[in-house]
């Protein structure tokens, strides 16, 4: 069957293009490259020409998901596919595709309005060595499981949007029935996987934002510790503190970006069971900042 294969890349729109550019490198631990002109940058996790772009925009929000298939011929069966579902899709030109620099790129969106890219052949800079903006004692795990995961928040529910991604390729369902203090009911979330990482992206309620949080994996352990040392001495707000997520098992913090939502830093997380299954809570840890919880976890 014709699928997704990973989340490819993201675009952010960003408002202080130089505070992401900090937080990217110093923070984060990306490469930090220049982009196509003075309001852009590329971040770059591993040997592709970037896994992110930050775009100087007010919306402080994702702007993008670019989502991979495997070939020229994937690429036209999906795109035959989704037109045969009565999803309205525009095939890139080669313009748009040296932008992204693809082979090809089609352009849709999910229910929820967000703008999907996908896209095949990313243009893999294999002679150029990844130099990370800080010391980190491993890398950044992407290979076959992508860039990472992208955390959104649902505008049509769960219904709606979990058909649309099947007819992507992607498999998963709610996975937390999760009790919140500021909420009358438990907070469901759903999860969605199409390669070894547990989820590439998941939803949860209805908010002003579409990013609620993008996760960067780390290969070490300590890196997730050295992040979140940096991340206090820097006074940047902690929104969740490490603990262990009950679905992925992976050891992993939250804390807050320059466009107010949260990025996550994570290590050691399983691969998918191939069966649904719910909890109500983590493993350990993962205390929230409550003050700052219900800005990002309680529905609009």
């Amino acid at each position: 069957m014709t699928q997704v294969t990973e989340l490819g890349y993201l675009t952010l729109g960003v408002s202080d293009l130089e505070a992401w550019e900090k937080f990217a490198g110093t923070i984060l631990g990306a490469e930090v490259r220049p982009g196509d002109d003075e309001n852009s940058r590329y971040l770059r996790l591993d040997y592709w020409h970037h896994r992110v772009k930050l775009v100087k925009d007010a919306s402080d929000d994702v702007l993008v998901t670019g989502l991979r298939v495997a070939g020229v011929i994937e690429f036209r069966e999906m795109a035959q596919k989704l037109t045969d579902a009565g999803v309205s899709v525009r095939i890139g030109s080669k313009e748009e595709a040296v932008e992204r620099h693809v082979l090809e790129v089609m352009f849709l969106k999910d229910p929820n309005g967000y703008d999907l890219e996908i896209f095949h052949g990313p243009l893999v800079l294999y002679d150029q060595p990844v130099h990370p903006g800080r010391m980190m004692h491993g890398r950044f795990k992407t290979g076959s499981g992508g860039l990472g995961h992208i955390f959104q928040n649902s505008r049509v529910g769960f219904d709606e949007t979990h058909a649309f991604y099947t007819l992507l390729g992607f498999r998963g369902s709610i996975e937390y029935k999760m009790p919140v203090p500021m909420a009358p009911e438990p907070i469901e979330l759903m999860f969605l996987h199409c390669n070894e990482r547990q989820h590439s992206i998941a939803f949860g309620p209805p908010s002003e934002k579409r990013g609620n949080h993008i996760l960067f994996e780390v290969d070490r352990m300590e890196d997730v510790g050295l992040a979140y040392d940096l991340v206090q001495q820097a006074g940047i707000s902690v929104i969740i503190h490490p603990g262990s997520h009950a679905n992925d098992q992976m050891y992993s913090f939250y804390f807050k970006n320059p466009s107010g939502y949260m990025n996550e830093i994570g290590w050691g997380a399983r691969q998918p069971s191939g069966q649904s299954e719910y909890y109500h809570g983590d493993s350990f840890g993962h205390a929230p900042q409550m003050d700052s919880m219900k800005d990002f976890m309680i529905p609009a």
